[in-house]
């Protein structure tokens, strides 16, 4: 691996509109708000509304009538909100200074709201006529093809409130959970630091501080630490403030909706039942000794008895520490290629057609994510890219998630809503892909040592440190239902979080207490525990993996129907096609032999 300067990517999205002042974007606004107007006067003319209301019409024939047009026109206003959504979310993403983009997410969260209500609506009035969904999904081809829509639709529509109290919590929202979520994405995007390097002292982003965390001198590592958590001490104030905002409201709503926890709705949302998260969630905590092993070769390969936190992500081996942006996509290409021509072909074009954002900058959020883009039936990448080999992985994962929306051009947007659990496979199995092939190329000991401990890396973060944030999720809601929490309440959770996930494997003195600050996961006030489902999909598609090394190219056709059906069955039916068990711990635990056996390599070289 090389290292070079070079000029990062920034996406792309021209195509969509020309610019966010554009005529052509103003017009898209206006027909959202227009097919919102047609929505509700469909709803009233067909008494579509919360279960509380008005006559519901009984006579199947009809319904299936009434409820094939409702289909078509809900899927073409979520068509539209899910483009403008996204659009707006690229400038806000990269630019936390742009207030016209800011102004006009306002406006449009405004109609969201609109959408929401009707969604509650249309959900309430599907549940009332439940009865009748078979026999009208007989009648109707365009019932029928979102007849799992329906169905989980009509079950989650008994843990709604009535319509008044939906409609306010909708409206509420804005000035709410949604406020305080944007609150913490502004903070944490425009907070900077001095840091010195080599003599040289610059003023860098947050987003830029943490990328030290992989840099080969301790004593850098150390320094970024301390002023990573001199920072977040420095806006802890509101973020507790945001994050309490956060949960408390969510909480609420949870006990208010019948909800029998708050974590009820997220497994609902997973499509996972509470047998399939206590397997999983027990073989991993039973992987806590092997991974602990890892650790502590760790640290003597450090020259340490212990490891801090700033030594988590440390480099380990001889290899070059960085990969240039184009080398890093030619190595990725040539391994998708091995795999299926296809992820290749489609990975190239998305990064010949700047779908890509790499560049670290100010106002930029930190992280990686992939979003949908409806209107194009496209996909964009979001990342901070610094020429790691973690980040070489971050590529092939986020362009997975974008092969796995390509699978599903085509699908109306009720029939592509996947759950987080399922979102992950592509991305895992991409980035196993590039991993494997990585190990494989070493071209000596200590490259392939670097290489097993990237891997290694992120796969003791999806296991052992999601299983603290996990846990330290589940106490802040059960804490914040009786009151709000301070700052130290937070930080007290998360070492005691991070205690009961790494045990003695690292120094209790230097753990993260600030964790919860800058993780935007825990200030979703529509995904709660945002964080299992990554476990989730590191071992289901670990799972997947062994299974396409036996079955090989035979294995490619099953696995993209597999993607291309992820918004139309839960997550057991789905993993039944290849005779996996997800309810018990077997399968959970042979995933985890897998990385286990990686450990090993590791111990031994």
């Amino acid at each position: 691996m090389t290292s070079e300067t070079e000029k990062l990517p920034h996406w792309d999205l021209t195509n969509v509109f020309p610019s966010l002042g554009s005529k052509e974007f103003d017009a898209a606004f206006e027909e959202y708000k227009e097919k919102l107007e047609d929505l509700d006067e469909y709803l009233a003319k067909h008494n579509i509304s919360s279960a509380d209301e008005g006559t519901i019409e009984q006579d199947p024939p009809k319904l299936a009538e009434i409820l094939a047009g409702l289909l078509d026109r809900f899927n073409y206003v979520l068509h539209l909100s899910g483009t403008i959504n996204a659009y707006l979310f690229s400038f806000i993403s990269t630019d936390s200074y742009n207030n016209d983009a800011k102004r006009a997410m306002s406006l449009q969260e405004q109609q969201n709201v609109r959408l929401e209500k009707h969604d509650v609506s249309i959900s309430a009035w599907i549940g009332s006529i439940a009865q009748h969904l078979l026999e009208i999904n007989s009648q109707n081809d365009i019932t029928k093809s979102h007849a799992f829509y329906l169905e989980e639709t009509a079950e989650q529509s008994k843990f709604l409130m009535t319509g008044p109290e939906e409609n306010l919590a909708a409206e509420l929202s804005m000035s709410g959970a949604n406020a305080w979520a944007k609150l913490q994405g502004t903070v944490t995007s425009q907070l900077k630091v001095e840091f010195e390097v080599d003599g040289k002292t610059e003023t860098t982003p947050i987003t830029g501080l943490l990328n030290y965390a992989y840099h080969v001198d301790e004593a850098v590592r150390r320094r970024a630490y301390e002023t990573e958590n001199a920072a977040w001490q420095s806006v802890s104030e509101p973020l507790a403030a945001s994050l309490n905002g956060v949960k408390g409201a969510v909480g609420t709503l949870n006990r208010k909706r019948g909800r029998r926890d708050d974590l009820h709705s997220s497994l609902d949302q997973a499509r996972i039942d509470q047998q399939t998260i206590e397997s999983m969630l027990g073989a991993m905590k039973d992987s806590f000794p092997m991974f602990r092993k890892y650790f502590n070769a760790k640290a003597k390969r450090l020259g340490k008895e212990t490891m801090a936190w700033w030594d988590l992500f440390a480099p380990v081996g001889e290899s070059d520490s960085t990969m240039s942006y184009p080398g890093a996509c030619k190595f990725i290409l040539e391994q998708f290629k091995q795999f299926s021509p296809e992820l290749a072909e489609y990975s190239q074009n998305a990064i010949a057609n700047n779908h890509l954002d790499m560049e670290p900058r100010d106002g930029k959020r930190p992280g990686g994510f992939c979003m949908y883009v409806p209107k194009v039936e496209e996909s964009r990448i979001f990342i901070n890219y610094d020429g790691s080999l973690d980040n070489v992985f971050t590529i092939a994962h986020e362009l997975g998630h974008a092969y796995h929306n390509h699978v599903r051009i085509g699908k109306t947007m009720l029939n592509r809503q996947t759950p987080m659990t399922l979102a992950e496979t592509a991305s895992i199995m991409c980035e196993t892909i590039v991993t494997d092939a990585a190990i494989a190329h070493a071209d000596s000991t200590d490259d392939e040592l670097a290489i097993l401990d990237t891997n290694l890396i992120g796969s003791s973060q999806v296991v052992v440190d999601i299983y603290s944030r996990y846990l330290f999720e589940s106490e802040v809601f059960e804490r914040r239902a009786e009151a709000e929490l301070s700052v130290d309440d937070f930080n007290d959770i998360m070492l005691r979080a991070q205690k009961a996930a790494y045990g003695d494997a690292l120094d209790e003195k230097y753990l993260q207490q600030y964790m919860w600050t800058w993780k935007p996961h825990y200030y979703s006030p529509g995904r709660s525990f945002y964080n299992y489902p990554y476990a989730f999909g590191l071992l289901f598609a670990t799972g997947l993996y062994a299974i396409y090394q036996e079955r090989g190219a035979d294995f490619i056709p099953d696995f993209v129907d597999l993607l291309a059906s992820t918004g139309e069955a839960n997550a057991a039916d789905l993993a039944a096609r290849f005779d996996i068990d997800l309810r018990t711990p077997t399968f959970w635990e042979n995933s985890l032999k897998v990385v286990g056996q990686r450990i090993d390599r590791y111990i031994e070289i």
